[in-house]
């Protein structure tokens, strides 16, 4: 460091460099830019903590769903437990977990309508709700899809 440099104050040192970013051609649109991206990656990391833990909760309570079908009607479902229908299973459960996916398109398009503390309260509703549909939608598909063609 020369003397000129020690002799100037850290405000200055942001100055020099604003003045730097303008000259080579950087404006304030590049770095809003930058500081909005910053902003989403935060938002899709809150969005990370809070939806991937309850992921595990939503299996388990569709698999439950799936256990108590077949226990109730157990006679009715052996002849449907099979390694092909472990695989068409699989399939379905992988189905399930990509409309889990869609809590994160709703995630951004509401974090950008609303207020972070009031979107953490609702948070908790939309997980209930769309658990339970999805809940409802397998019931109907088990009844309505799978039920019948079991022979």
């Amino acid at each position: 460091m020369d003397g000129e440099d020690s002799q100037r104050s850290p405000g200055s040192r942001g100055a020099a460099s604003a003045d730097t970013g303008k000259a080579t051609g950087q404006s304030e649109a590049s770095s809003l830019r930058v500081s909005a991206a910053g902003a989403s990656w935060k938002g899709l990391r809150d969005a990370a903590r809070f939806w991937e833990p309850r992921r595990l909760l939503y299996n388990l309570l569709l698999f439950g769903v799936v256990l108590v079908w077949v226990t109730k009607t157990w006679p009715h479902f052996r002849p449907a437990i099979t390694l092909q229908a472990l695989g068409i299973m699989t399939v379905l459960a992988l189905l399930a977990n990509l409309c889990y996916c869609a809590a994160y398109l709703a995630e951004i398009l509401i974090q950008n309508a609303t207020s972070t503390s009031s979107w953490n309260r609702q948070r908790w509703a939309v997980w209930v709700v769309g658990t339970v549909l999805a809940m409802l939608f397998e019931n109907y598909w088990i009844a309505d899809e799978i039920y019948p063609f079991v022979r």
